[in-house]
């Protein structure tokens, strides 16, 4: 019974409680009573958590977008998450491109020049795919885990003491209300016991006032206490930048990581090519345009010159001397070329084939010769020998 009646009780006072911060606040917004103001150190820093808040979260998920576009799969990553449970591995968008790719040239045949193609550029896709992977589990454990732990951590114990803080402020302004009504009555009862000679109502008004004070001292306590708890919470938000500005370069070193793994991968089928693709294009149109020598060579010969993009090409004079030869010369290859058709002939870097014109042909060829083999050779591939 005792526990029931302390129960009614409090639950009174909370109610009671309750209505007078209703009430003082509803007062405010209407004018109608005065508000306490914060500190403008307090203030700033109030709008510091915000203002980091709300950015944090924007850079968050649109990191999670940029990881993992489909829309689908972050739902599922998060009810995975949410149900504490490991998310099933699943081929990303670069793993099935690069499956498809070599599917594709096990089909045509690996020893034709697609299909051989074709399964080197899945392989490289497949690796892409792999670091890509990396890059959003180092990027998600580095970067994204950090930001989310400050949302749903720090910033809500900040919001929760905030709030704590905003309660403490209207029952301080209420408290203060409340002693300036009691004042006011004290005095009209006080010039009306000097006309009446009325004690009674002056000395209910007189302990109204000393109630009131009492009350006021506090909340003015408790308010003073949870304004300067609020404060510590809120000056660790520098601490907050430094540790995400950690985080940012580690995002950025994961980031820097995957691209330059992605490079090399492209150097390195490149390399394997031996060609740029316009190479098939002259295989599908039948077309006798010279396929450009591949961008990642760094040899440089008497009779060649680097452009400021990197990539080597052959000189003007040697492509003229080339073009105007007469009868029987030797050239040395400077890169690897694989035929694109049976009127062609595939050659080997640093090997050296006899070339002549061939009246009536594309003066970007020659007709080259290695042994019993014959067949047309672009000319981007050669170098003249004296």
């Amino acid at each position: 019974m005792n526990i029931m009646d302390f129960n009614v009780k409090k639950l009174a006072a909370d109610a009671g409680t309750f209505l007078s911060r209703a009430v003082q606040f509803t007062e405010e917004k209407l004018g109608q009573a005065e508000k306490t103001e914060l500190d403008a150190h307090l203030e700033n820093l109030l709008s510091k958590a915000e203002c980091t808040k709300i950015w944090t979260e924007k850079i968050m998920k649109q990191t999670e977008v940029l990881l993992q576009p489909n829309p689908n799969a972050r739902i599922e990553e998060f009810v995975y998450e949410k149900l504490d449970r490991k998310a099933p591995t699943r081929i990303n968008n670069p793993e099935l491109l690069g499956q498809y790719m070599i599917d594709a040239g096990t089909e045509f045949g690996p020893g034709t020049a697609y299909g051989n193609a074709l399964i080197k550029c899945g392989e490289t896709q497949k690796r892409i795919g792999t670091a890509d992977r990396e890059l959003i589990q180092t990027s998600a454990l580095n970067f994204l885990t950090p930001l989310r732990n400050f949302i749903e951590g720090d910033y809500k114990t900040i919001a929760k003491e905030r709030k704590l803080l905003q309660n403490k402020r209207l029952d301080l302004d209420a408290a203060k209300t409340r002693l300036k009504k009691a004042k006011t009555a004290d005095t009209r009862a006080s010039q009306l016991n000097s006309t009446r000679l009325d004690g009674d109502n002056f000395m209910i008004w007189a302990e109204e006032v000393t109630k009131s004070e009492q009350e006021l001292r506090i909340t003015q306590s408790e308010f003073d206490r949870q304004a300067e708890i609020t404060r510590l919470l809120l000056e660790g938000i520098s601490s907050t930048h430094a540790h995400h500005l950690r985080c940012l370069n580690d995002f950025v070193e994961a980031q820097m990581t995957y691209y330059a793994q992605c490079y090399q991968y492209m150097l390195d089928l490149q390399k394997q090519l031996g060609s740029f693709p316009s190479n098939y294009l002259c295989n599908n149109n039948q077309s006798s345009v010279p396929p450009l020598p591949p961008a990642s060579s760094n040899v440089i010969g008497p009779s060649t010159m680097a452009t400021t993009s990197g990539l080597v090409i052959t000189s003007p004079s040697n492509l003229s001397d080339l073009k105007e030869c007469t009868g029987n010369r030797k050239a040395r290859v400077l890169y690897d070329y694989d035929a694109a058709n049976s009127s062609e002939l595939s050659l080997l870097a640093d090997e050296v084939i006899t070339v002549f014109n061939v009246t009536g042909m594309d003066s970007d060829w020659l007709m080259g010769e290695r042994g019993n083999q014959k067949g047309k050779v672009p000319i981007t591939y050669l170098e003249l020998l004296n």
